[in-house]
């Protein structure tokens, strides 16, 4: 596409006036968005995530706003010192030099966003690139057209097209983006897609930052209080109506506590969302009709593999709705236990033995998100140690994303890279290593002509330094 290439070129051409701005310029940059999202612009992306799936506008500005507000308070307060140059050691052999590391700008970068937290995860990623002295390309997901039409307007409000320029559409948009030499290109979205962006990426060496997903376990042992475990992952698990890629997307609970977990966790969903969801205001929508088809036939596939429906199971296509949904009793072949959900279907699992479980998650690929409720810190080590995952939270869902003072990101399968405050700082830079000389060079001791002295000198060396 001729404005892409276009745009493209512009961004080269300007990406070493932006790479050379100071801390306050790229601040005063991130301060123009902070404004626009909290005062211009923050109706109207309320407004257009309703229409896009029903988001309630609380949730629109506790998973959308405040998230990249948060993460813009933190760039603004801590910018200046992670510009500056870190002074590193050297061994002795180099007396007479310095050495630091410079943190550079990686160059032209490229964001392709998903439709779960359209605004959270485009301008999240943007921020970290804006910090690093970036020019950006941002492609976000055709799936919702009206909350990307707003941040177009947003983009195109507070930054000319060489700095930041936004390209709505659908794969035409992003394989004539994916076919550019970027610099650096963050992604966030399915591992099969991640694939795909990895495979482009490779073509012109470009580096890639991935946020997948995948199945994130949640495990329940016996000593866990379970009324407080039962709400924080039904709250984590319905929240965005399922839609999370660091959702709880199976439950492994202890065969004792079963019957106690579901009843609580009845009982907390139903006061979250009432006995009617489908009339609760503070409930979403599957995005489209065809995840609400993938998710109906989980539901198909879950009766034929021994499902048993404690809570819900309910859905109406012409709204693309489906109620809170808990499912036990589910034999191996079901599609629920092999596919990430990505909707508001928890299925559970019983284990009397934490060994079991700690077999069936790694029987599987690395996932985004692990989720541990227990009071045994033995249980907890156990878990952790013997697992691998992107991330976890100990006795609460989903909340360690919010956390940017963590890295945020996964493992293999689940993710490549990391994000949020310093960590989304360095991956959009080059970690550059500068040894400056300045006075004599021992090493100089070293270079040929090698006499048997030099001979002696550099086993010495070898031995000692």
């Amino acid at each position: 596409m001729k404005e892409i290439q276009e745009i493209f070129k512009a961004q080269i051409q300007h990406q070493y006036t932006l790479g050379n701005s100071s801390a306050s310029q790229r601040i005063n940059r991130l301060n123009a968005l902070k404004k626009a999202l909290e005062t211009t612009f923050r109706i109207p992306l309320q407004e257009a995530l309703f229409k896009d799936f029903k988001k309630p506008a609380i949730e629109t500005d506790l998973t959308e706003i405040h998230p990249v507000i948060s993460e813009i308070k933190l760039v603004k307060k801590q910018l200046k010192s992670w510009m500056q140059p870190q002074r590193v050691k050297s061994p002795l052999v180099f007396i007479g030099s310095s050495a630091y590391v410079h943190h550079e700008p990686k160059g032209v970068c490229l964001i392709i966003s998903p439709w779960n937290f359209p605004v959270n995860l485009t301008f999240g990623p943007l921020v970290s690139a804006i910090a690093a002295g970036n020019t950006v390309m941002i492609k976000p997901s055709e799936m919702t057209p009206n909350t990307a039409s707003v941040m177009a307007d947003i983009v195109a409000s507070i930054f000319k097209p060489e700095e930041v320029a936004l390209f709505q559409g659908g794969v035409t948009v992003a394989q004539s983006l994916l076919s550019l030499p970027f610099n650096h290109i963050f992604f966030t979205g399915s591992p099969a897609v991640g694939k795909i962006v990895m495979n482009a990426a490779a073509k012109n060496l470009s580096s890639v930052t991935l946020e997948l997903g995948g199945k994130s376990p949640t495990i329940v042992d016996a000593s866990a209080n379970i009324d407080q475990a039962a709400k924080k992952i039904a709250w984590g698990k319905f929240l965005n109506n399922g839609q999370i890629c660091v959702a709880p997307d199976y439950l492994w609970v202890h065969e004792s506590v079963k019957d106690a977990f579901v009843k609580a966790f009845i009982k907390h969903t139903t006061h979250f969302y009432t006995e009617q969801a489908a009339q609760s205001n503070d409930y979403s929508r599957i995005v489209n009709e065809n995840h609400f088809q993938r998710l109906a036939n989980h539901l198909e596939d879950a009766k034929k593999n021994g499902g048993i429906i404690e809570m819900g199971g309910h859905v109406e296509a012409s709204e693309n709705f489906i109620s809170p949904t808990l499912i036990s009793g589910l034999t191996a072949d079901a599609t629920l236990l092999k596919d990430e959900i990505f909707g508001p279907i928890l299925p559970l699992k019983t284990f009397t033995e934490i060994e079991k479980v700690i077999d069936y998650i790694n029987a599987g690929e690395k996932p985004l998100a692990l989720y541990i409720f227990s009071k045994k810190p033995s249980h907890i080590k156990k878990v952790i140690n013997n697992t691998r995952a992107g991330s976890t939270a100990i006795n609460h869902s989903v909340v360690q994303y919010s956390n940017h003072h963590l890295p945020f990101g996964g493992s293999n399968n689940s993710g490549i890279g990391k994000a949020h405050g310093y960590f989304g700082f360095q991956e959009f830079s080059n970690q550059r290593s500068i040894l400056k000389q300045f006075s004599f060079s021992a090493v100089e001791m070293l270079m040929p002509p090698y006499t048997p002295f030099k001979k002696k000198l550099s086993e010495w060396t070898t031995k000692w330094f």
